[in-house]
């Protein structure tokens, strides 16, 4: 496995050699299409300029400084040389473990980037590796620690993953969101028995294991389709309205879902065709 960068685990006086290597594809968090801005008239593609609307004129790579803005209008400069004197401070190139926690005490939102640990080449670096795989793996633990890569410091968890070690890149706390706003709005919310068993019904019954070779994006699959459809020329079809379904009484749609899940359907169709409260109590009478 290709690694972006080579250097060290250590935690204690125990150092393991590893490379980290990408989990994910390049285009993982978007389309594997690209696409590029053309000029509609002659399909050329435009080019993006820096402009300075002071000077009225295009300005080069050369001419250009960071800045951040402290007032409307007003900014403090910041060099290449600022911030190089900053990025020189740590070129341990290790993964330093701080702290072992519990592996299910760190929430995924905290998760930026995945990787694998990959072990060193060489046996006797290999064992290392397997020893606090498995460790890890029997105590139930993840390793939190912090590393630098280019110059940019990253805190990370270190977790067993299968016959891996793969490293999440955590977010710092201050850049996750609150969610105390959404719990006081749930704890107003007033959840019935009778509603609540019907939920776990459902749930039940759409229960099973995760097979990630059922994570398929349908938007990718539709817009390699279009693209090919208009290489070969063909007219694009103008996509049928999506009908929107009927607002539902909430125990009317538990109790359909659950029907539509015994009978091994989709428990989204059941809900579409359920009718409107109003008729619902028509037909009823």
């Amino acid at each position: 496995m290709r690694t972006s960068w080579n250097g060290s685990l250590s935690f204690g006086l125990v150092s393991i050699p590893v490379g980290l290597a990408p989990a994910t594809k390049p285009a993982a968090r978007q389309s594997d299409v690209s696409f590029r801005l053309l000029h509609r008239e002659c399909s050329t593609p435009i080019k993006q300029k820096r402009w300075c609307p002071t000077h009225d004129r295009e300005v080069t790579q050369d001419e250009i400084v960071r800045g951040y803005e402290v007032a409307k209008g007003q900014f403090v400069i910041v060099e290449d040389a600022d911030l190089e004197a900053l990025e020189r401070r740590d070129d341990s190139r290790s993964i330093e473990i701080r702290r072992f926690v519990p592996d299910e005490s760190v929430d995924p939102i905290y998760f930026d980037r995945h990787y694998y640990l990959v072990p060193g080449s060489a046996a006797a670096q290999r064992r290392p590796y397997a020893l606090l795989l498995e460790a890890m793996r029997e105590t139930r633990t993840a390793a939190l620690g912090r590393f630098v890569r280019a110059g940019r410091e990253s805190l990370c968890l270190v977790r067993a993953r299968g016959d891996a070690l793969a490293l999440e890149t955590l977010f710092v706390s201050e850049d996750v969101y609150s969610q105390a706003e959404i719990a006081e709005a749930v704890a107003e919310a007033d959840v019935k028995e009778p509603e609540l068993q019907l939920a776990r019904q459902v749930i039940e019954s759409l229960t099973g294991e995760f097979e990630p070779s059922e994570l398929h994006s349908e938007y990718r699959r539709d817009l390699r389709a279009l693209l090919d459809a208009k290489l070969r020329g063909e007219e694009i079809a103008e996509p049928e309205p999506v009908e929107v379904a009927p607002v539902v009484d909430l125990m009317e749609a538990l109790k359909a879902s659950v029907a539509a899940a015994n009978k091994g359907g989709d428990a989204k169709p059941a809900r579409a065709r359920a009718k409107p409260k109003s008729k619902a109590r028509a037909k009823a009478s």
